[in-house]
């Protein structure tokens, strides 16, 4: 795990190095009747939320959030965001997973009031990393002004596999596979309803997927899961607002990823030319190339002391 964390933080801040696109705040989008969200923030970097989507669910009672950005401060401007929207209690704050881009700003919906639920791994992986979670969003390029009034907030409530809320005429369904995928606590949040989902970083689109916690069978089962749901919109974790054909490409990047990863580790050690060999090879995408050589170096070459 730790080795899995210094690859991640040293492609992030490569990132910050690269990008110098800045996050201004375009607000929420509606994408159906009282489901809103963030979508399609390009070339993910610590001032632009590393790309990372959230969104809303509003009933006729309360207000449920899906995912909470990074630190404190993006969370203040998302809930500034959500005040443009609606003025409804939020009750609920839903972590699709416990990643930095989508649980660090926890603490600002829990001083609202709001419940935080996740899927149980998800809370016991927060419990694990949260005395160093700040100084691991340091190495990441996010610097103290970045990280002012930000405190992390394990979610309150946890669930194995399913679990129901009511927000008043919404219901909304948080669903676990039962298999471990981009992390062991990766959840879908399903709106039956509104026939919408919010996959978290189950879904990447256009977007070069990390997979240094990803079980790949289980994640490429799962996505079938959420094809099952068949949805008409798909929030994905990054990257665009989605559908089948985008679901299907996940799954055909995952498998090809694998296959030719494996292939070309055999055959060498030289994670530069294999890198730059996997990028011709892969389904094209259009952002997140730099995490490429990270998920080879986790997943497929072994480290130079074990070598």
């Amino acid at each position: 795990m730790r080795k899995h964390l210094l690859v991640l933080q040293a492609i992030l801040f490569t990132l910050l190095l690269c990008v110098s696109s800045v996050w201004a705040g375009d607000g929420l989008k509606k994408i159906a009747d009282g489901v809103y969200a963030y979508s399609n923030v390009k070339s993910g970097s610590p001032e632009n939320r590393f790309g990372a989507n959230a969104g809303i669910v509003i009933g006729d009672k309360a207000v449920l959030v899906v995912d909470t950005l990074t630190s404190a401060k993006e969370a203040a401007v998302f809930l500034s965001d959500i005040r443009k929207v609606t003025q409804k209690p939020i009750r609920y704050v839903v972590n699709t997973h416990f990643h930095l881009d989508h649980a660090f700003g926890n603490c600002r919906f829990s001083d609202e009031g709001a419940v935080i639920i996740s899927h149980a791994d998800c809370r016991r992986q927060a419990i694990k990393v949260r005395d160093k979670a700040l100084e691991g969003a340091k190495s990441l390029g996010m610097d103290d002004a970045a990280l002012e009034g930000t405190r992390i907030i394990v979610p309150d409530l946890a669930f194995e596999r399913s679990m129901e809320l009511d927000l008043g005429n919404q219901v909304v369904q948080l669903l676990h596979s039962g298999r471990s995928s981009h992390t062991a606590g990766s959840i879908l949040v399903w709106l039956p309803d509104r026939k919408v989902v919010f996959a978290g970083d189950i879904l990447f689109t256009d977007f070069h997927p990390y997979l240094g916690e990803g079980d790949l069978i289980g994640w490429d089962k799962t996505l079938d899961d959420l094809l099952a749901l068949k949805a008409d919109q798909i929030v994905p974790g990054h990257g665009p607002i989605s559908g089948t054909k985008d679901v299907k490409a996940m799954k055909a990047y995952l498998a090809a990823f694998d296959r030719n990863a494996k292939k070309l580790c055999a055959a060498s050690s030289d994670v530069e030319k294999i890198t730059n060999e996997m990028i011709k090879v892969l389904p094209p995408r259009a952002d997140g190339a730099f995490i490429v050589k990270a998920n080879i170096q986790v997943r497929y070459l072994k480290p130079a002391d074990k070598q």
